[in-house]
């Protein structure tokens, strides 16, 4: 019996639909179907709402949770500004591939069991290759097949884990588990290829920049934060996670530092930012899940934010390089104040979204003892402010005069940008309606004396040490080498190297071989020369004559031999 519809489903079904309508119909569809999807995860109750049978197994589609509903609602939010962004500038492939991509990802926040989570996975990664080739030019397109043949690896290796665990368990359940067999491990595995992970980190700045400005902003909330969801649910308090996290917070750090690209500074930031939230999910208490949690919820608004930002730079002035850009303060003063906004609440400035969500997962480690994890999560923020919180602004908006002088956006840009710093500043200011989200009882409190101080330090500090070291912050037009280097270029040249070798190594055998077969066959050879009896001067007629009789000669005795 049917209960209840995958709130995902009205996103999927309207993708299919937009390309169909036009005009005022179109955009109004555009800002309806999230709205209409968003009160949909808002009437799932808690627990199975749908279990359907299949080859004898039974699966719950639709899964209540408040984990599942606070992922989902920041999905939805972000398909709505998204399509508020973009109604106006993209093609409406882009929006109906987006749209599929994030009711994919609201399907994965409700999944109850495996092979649902398996389908909606599958289906999240069409949606976003179709949104990156939606930009339409060489490098998207190029960019999107190395971004799908990743994924199909992550996919493949997710569900040759999910075939193993139904194997060993008879079950189908998506649960909590732990890697305590190749299965889980193979599960963890492809997890961890959508959350951005080591070594196959660099498919996200090498895909999501050569979008167009409206599907980066989209393309910034799904995967990845579906990847953290379902670690959540799936492998909360797996020791390996903290160290994996924080190589992808210093990964992250690293690289947005070298970049010269702002949308590429941007698109490592998510690694380093979900870094935290794998750390959190690696700890596995209540406070840091819930920071976990919390954080994943403020960084899709203010990620977006950023996103939208440096998206509508992009669209005014073509350019997407820092040593291209500067001095835009004084004709988009709209961007500018946005973009800022943005910058304070990934560095988790007080009175943003980011000082009351990601510092729970630094109070965690610091109520399990784990001082070593809690001086890197410091060291992290730190670095979070450097690479996001001012070099972004700074290069971008401020530093030289470029010389130009485009003006802000169209209205629907900067409208969609003006929601998401105006959730920025309010979730900072009352954070009680996204606390009261989480999945466990808040015991947290943001606003200290001494938060307020030790966060206040670390941002002066931070950016003391970025002004003073401005010289080499300064960007040049440089490539930085990642680990997608093997299988972009090391790889492809030791293919065809090794193939150029076997190559040679065939012709010679294949040489050595027909000389050894010519020497015992040679004395046939004779009767091709001019003297033999199958002499090369010979008439192609009589020759044909010739074997027209053979032929017959051969018929006749076979016909012979059956009749016999």
């Amino acid at each position: 019996m049917i209960e209840a519809m995958p709130p995902g489903l009205v996103l999927i079904a309207g993708a299919f639909l937009l390309p169909a309508t036009s005009g005022v119909a179109r955009k109004a569809l555009v800002l309806a179907l999230p709205l209409a999807t968003l009160g949909l995860v808002w009437s799932i109750p808690d627990g199975p709402a749908l279990t359907l049978v299949f080859l004898d197994y039974t699966l719950t589609p639709v899964e209540g949770s408040r984990l599942g509903r606070l992922f989902a609602t920041a999905f939805a939010l972000m398909a709505f500004a998204g399509g508020l962004y973009a109604v106006n500038q993209a093609r409406v492939v882009e929006i109906a591939a987006a749209f599929a991509h994030a009711g994919s990802a609201i399907g994965v926040a409700f999944a109850g069991d495996l092979v649902t989570l398996f389908v909606f996975w599958e289906l999240m990664i069409i949606g976003s290759t179709l949104v990156i080739w939606s930009a339409g030019t060489d490098s998207a397109y190029r960019a999107g097949m190395r971004y799908t043949l990743v994924h199909l690896f992550g996919g493949i290796v997710l569900m040759i884990g999910i075939i193993g665990h139904i194997a060993e368990t008879g079950s189908v359940t998506f649960e909590a588990m732990h890697a305590d067999s190749l299965s889980r491990w193979l599960i963890l595995a492809g997890f961890l290829v959508n959350a951005g992970a080591p070594p196959l980190s660099a498919w996200l700045p090498d895909a999501y920049p050569e979008a167009s400005p409206s599907a980066t902003v989209f393309l910034s909330a799904y995967t990845t934060k579906t990847a953290v969801y379902v670690l959540m649910v799936g492998f909360a308090g797996e020791g390996v996670l903290v160290w994996v996290g924080l190589y992808m917070v210093f990964y992250g750090i690293i690289y947005a530092l070298l970049e010269n690209d702002m949308r590429r500074i941007l698109a490592y930031s998510i690694i380093n930012q979900v870094g935290f939230m794998v750390t959190g999910i690696g700890i596995g208490t209540q406070m840091a899940l819930n920071g976990s949690a919390a954080h994943a919820f403020a960084h899709i608004i203010y990620k977006g934010l950023l996103l939208m930002s440096a998206g509508a730079v992009l669209h005014q002035t073509g350019k997407r390089k820092c040593t291209d850009l500067g001095g835009l303060f004084r004709s988009m003063p709209i961007t500018t104040v946005c973009g800022i906004v943005g910058a304070m609440a990934i560095s988790s400035f007080p009175l943003t979204s980011g000082f009351v969500s990601k510092d729970m997962i630094g109070q965690a480690a610091g109520d399990q003892l784990l001082a070593l994890v809690w001086f890197l999560l410091a060291a992290g923020s730190a670095g979070v402010f450097l690479h996001a919180g001012i070099k972004f602004p700074w290069f971008v908006f401020f530093q030289k005069d470029s010389g130009l002088r485009p003006p802000d956006p169209p209205w629907n840009m900067w409208a969609a940008m003006s929601l998401f710093a105006f959730l920025c500043i309010g979730l900072g200011v009352y954070p009680a309606p996204l606390y009261a989200m989480l999945p466990y009882a808040v015991n947290y409190v943001p606003y200290t004396s001494a938060h307020l101080v030790f966060q206040f330090q670390l941002l002066l500090f931070s950016g003391l040490a970025f002004f003073l070291l401005l010289p080499q912050m300064k960007r040049t037009l440089t490539l930085t080498l990642d680990f997608d280097w093997f299988y972009r270029h090391f790889l492809p040249r030791l293919c065809r190297a090794v193939a150029s070798r076997g190559s040679e190594t065939r012709r010679r055998v294949e040489h050595a071989t027909m000389t050894r077969i010519r020497l015992v066959l040679e004395p046939f050879f004779r009767f091709h020369r001019p003297e033999g009896i199958l002499a090369r001067s010979w008439p192609t007629g009589g020759a044909t004559v010739w074997v027209a009789v053979l032929l017959a000669v051969t018929l006749v005795i076979y016909y012979w031999q059956g009749a016999r």
